[in-house]
């Protein structure tokens, strides 16, 4: 009986080894060195400095900003530990609203949003993802906002629309997801051109 005891200590040992240690430290080398920009977290620089993450939002408030989804993410209320408090695009906090299609303070808050913005706005734009954290918007979206940011920056709509196109990505291998917009991006884009 020993004998089968210790064999299955010895076989325990081997693939704990093997299968939790050896085995993930291989496919993250593997990963790094195969795609090293999404291993390190899809990172955007600008003027050699961090400004943000491809794969997550950031929450642009002003007129001169294209805007993105909302978020729903919330973190610990710095004068209450025992409560959360909104902050948008929060990381380590991901999740949506838990708020279904029939809540009516779901449908409140949207039609305010969608009353606040004005006739036409895409659905979007007053609604949250799934994460609370995207950091894309639909081409409507982003087009949508062109007047806003355009009057906000006095540049030429035409100019800011072409802006639109050229920062639209397509769906994933063609035929995967729809065609979307990385907000952080195009701002950043923005910036680049009011500078010239």
């Amino acid at each position: 009986m020993l004998r089968h005891i210790r064999a299955s200590v010895v076989i325990l040992l081997l693939l704990t080894v093997l299968l939790g240690l050896a085995y993930p430290l291989a496919m993250v080398g593997v990963a790094g060195a195969a795609f090293p920009g999404q291993a390190a977290g899809s990172l955007i620089e600008k003027d050699g400095k961090i400004v943000g993450s491809s794969l997550i939002g950031q929450n642009f408030t002003a007129d001169r900003y294209f805007h993105g989804r909302l978020s729903a993410t919330s973190g610990t209320d710095p004068a209450d530990a025992t409560k959360t408090v909104p902050a948008p695009y929060n990381a380590a906090n991901s999740s949506g609203s838990n708020l279904g299609p029939t809540s009516k303070v779901l449908i409140e808050r949207v039609k305010e949003d969608a009353e606040r913005l004005g006739r036409g706005v895409p659905v979007d734009l007053v609604t949250t993802s799934a994460s609370g954290l995207d950091p894309h918007v639909s081409p409507a979206s982003a087009a949508w906002q062109v007047a806003r940011v355009a009057k906000a920056r006095n540049m030429p709509e035409a100019e800011l629309q072409r802006l639109v196109v050229q920062h639209t990505e397509g769906r994933a291998f063609g035929l995967l997801g729809e065609p979307r917009v990385n907000v952080l991006q195009l701002n950043l884009a923005l910036d680049a051109l009011a500078k010239r």
